[in-house]
């Protein structure tokens, strides 16, 4: 059978750079070294003031193709992940699809989910492969978090940086006895989603869907402990978060790192959603299934939290330093607005390409 592959990955990050010196300036009580202690971040790509999640997600997919990994006619679905669409509708692929000069007989949607968004789409692309439905899926991820963010808001400005990852996850040229990642074939597997609605608002833009229009009322900024941020603007609750991912996601990782040893797939990468230094250094302390630090991959600091592109992003740094390369046995792991979570395993095929990023 025709398994799924993770065939290739390429990123496009915004030029402006917003440096913790810039942050400093702003929030006087912080020095930039605390900033970075805080968090092990020294600056973020931001988006410009025109330039678009769905521009920038254009750039990287043309990235992707310039490696020569895929040709764009033969794309056949498109999955474009964000929740920074250009219009309420029509969806952004559509749009993305006629940009990019793919195949009208594309199928093209958006996936509207952030921080674990990138393995959720994994796993949408892996079941349109082993369907018959496609043969060659591009997954985009791309977010301008920044153009949500109050300038005053000092949890969330010194995180989130904008950013566009394009994957390609394309059926196998040969024929496999089995799907199963755990079985030794070149693809991935092991799926495991999370979802718990009921803290939504931990992290949420209030305003301007249909269940709150934006008003005189929604525009008022307020000061959530530290969070400066009107309805239409972005709030999170960072210590919520920062439990959730200690006590829900911690515990979630430790069972499948288990579960996949027990299988025999010792795992060379742990690739994470990069949320901050200090949440990712926290959660590695609790694994009660011991992972090696020097295979647990942070890039976080000249990145920042670019949202549902940590994880590409990661992939192609892990790839310039050695860590990761064709055959290796990764973990990917994504988890944050929703409350939303998502995990699965990979084994790279021997013609995995990254298009580098600096």
């Amino acid at each position: 059978m025709k398994v799924a592959q993770l065939r290739g990955v390429a990123a496009y990050l915004p030029e402006a750079r917003l440096d913790n010196e810039a942050l400093a300036a702003v929030f006087t009580k912080w020095n930039a070294a605390k900033i970075r202690n805080k968090l092990g971040i020294t600056e973020r790509p931001i988006a410009a003031s025109c330039e678009t999640a769905l521009d920038m997600g254009v750039q990287a997919a043309e990235r992707l193709f310039e490696t020569g990994v895929v040709a764009r006619a033969d794309v056949d679905f498109l999955l474009f992940c964000t929740q920074s669409p250009d219009y309420f509708l029509p969806t952004s692929a559509c749009v993305m699809q006629n940009r990019l000069g793919l195949s009208t007989r594309c199928g093209a949607f958006d996936v509207n989910l952030g921080c674990s968004g990138w393995v959720y789409a994994l796993g949408v692309a892996k079941g349109l492969i082993e369907s018959g439905s496609a043969r060659k899926v591009l997954v985009v991820t791309a977010e301008t978090y920044s153009k949500y963010i109050n300038e005053l808001d000092r949890v969330s400005r010194p995180i989130f940086g904008d950013g566009a990852a394009a994957t390609l996850v394309e059926a196998s040229e040969e024929d496999y006895a089995t799907s199963d990642v755990f079985s030794g074939a070149p693809t991935f597997g092991g799926f495991e989603y999370g979802t718990d609605g009921s803290r939504a608002d931990m992290l949420i833009v209030e305003a301007g869907g249909s269940r709150l229009a934006k008003s005189d009322e929604t525009r008022v900024v307020r000061d959530a402990k530290g969070v400066v941020h009107s309805q239409e603007q972005l709030y999170m609750d960072g210590v919520g978060i920062f439990n959730f991912s200690l006590n829900v996601v911690a515990p979630f990782v430790d069972r499948l790192v288990r579960d996949a040893r027990a299988k025999g797939f010792e795992i060379d990468a742990f690739l994470f959603h990069q949320a901050n230094k200090f949440m990712l250094d926290s959660m590695l302390q609790t694994f009660t299934e011991r992972i090696e630090s020097s295979k647990f991959y942070n890039n976080v600091e000249t990145r920042g939290n670019t949202v549902s592109s940590t994880i590409p992003i990661a992939l192609i740094d892990a790839s310039r330093d050695g860590l990761v390369k064709p055959g290796t046995r990764a973990m990917f792991c994504g988890f944050g607005v929703g409350l939303s979570w998502a995990a699965c395993f990979a084994r790279l095929p021997e013609n995995f390409t990254v298009a580098p990023l600096d």
